[in-house]
C-alpha cells in the first residue's frame, strides 16, 4: 500500500473524518514536485497524515526537501505518527501559533489547513513564506451543514487572501473549494 492510501486507511480506521480531498491532495503533490532543492514544505494541520503523506509523494525519490506537520491535537498527531514516514520529514506536536512567529520566511509551501495559522494568525502564516513561496488554503467552499459562523470565518479569510498586498491569489473551484497564493 502507498503513502496515499495508508494515510486514508488510518483516517478511516481512527474515525478521523477531516481528511484532505483527493483532488487537494493531487495538488499537493504537484506543488511539492516544484519546490527547490533544498526547500521547506510546511503543513498546518496534519491529521491523519493525509496531507503530508501526499505532499512526500509529489516528492517521488527526492530527498532534498524538508517537510514539517504540525498538529495541535496530540491523539490525532499519534495516528499520522504511526505511518512510516522517510526521514525528511518532521512531524510535531504543537501550536501553529507558537510555531509560525519562529519561521518568519522559511517556507517554499504552505498548506494552511488547521484552525491555527488559518482562521487565527493568517498574517503569521502569510510571514512564513519565502517570496515566491506558495500557500495553499482549502474548505473555501461552504459546506452543508457548516454553522453561520464558521462560514463567515472562512470567507474571511478567503477575502485576506484575495485582497492580501504582499500576495497574487486565485480562487480554483478544485476539490472543496481552494485559494491558492503567491507571496511577492
Amino acid at each position: 500500500m502507498n503513502l496515499v492510501d495508508a494515510a486514508y486507511a488510518r483516517a478511516e480506521t481512527s474515525g478521523f473524518p477531516l481528511s484532505c480531498e483527493r483532488p487537494v491532495g493531487r495538488l499537493l503533490a504537484t506543488l511539492a514536485a516544484g519546490v527547490r532543492p533544498g526547500g521547506n514544505i510546511l503543513e498546518l494541520g496534519t491529521g491523519a497524515g493525509v496531507g503530508v503523506a501526499w505532499i512526500v509523494s509529489g516528492l517521488g525519490e527526492r530527498t532534498d526537501v524538508t517537510v514539517t506537520s504540525i498538529e495541535l491535537d496530540a491523539g490525532t498527531a499519534a495516528v499520522a505518527a504511526t505511518g512510516a514516514w522517510p526521514s525528511f520529514v518532521d512531524l510535531r506536536v504543537t501550536d501553529a501559533l507558537t510555531f509560525l512567529p519562529t519561521a518568519v520566511g522559511a517556507f517554499d509551501l504552505i498548506f494552511a489547513d488547521a484552525q491555527g495559522g488559518k482562521i487565527e494568525g493568517l498574517d503569521l502564516t502569510i510571514a512564513a513564506l519565502r517570496p515566491r513561496g506558495v500557500l495553499v488554503v482549502d474548505d473555501m467552499r461552504p459546506a452543508d451543514g457548516w454553522p453561520e459562523d464558521f462560514v463567515a470565518r472562512q470567507d474571511g479569510v478567503r477575502r485576506t487572501l484575495l485582497d492580501h498586498g504582499d500576495l497574487v491569489s486565485v480562487e480554483l473551484d478544485h476539490g472543496s473549494g481552494m485559494v491558492l497564493s503567491t507571496r511577492r
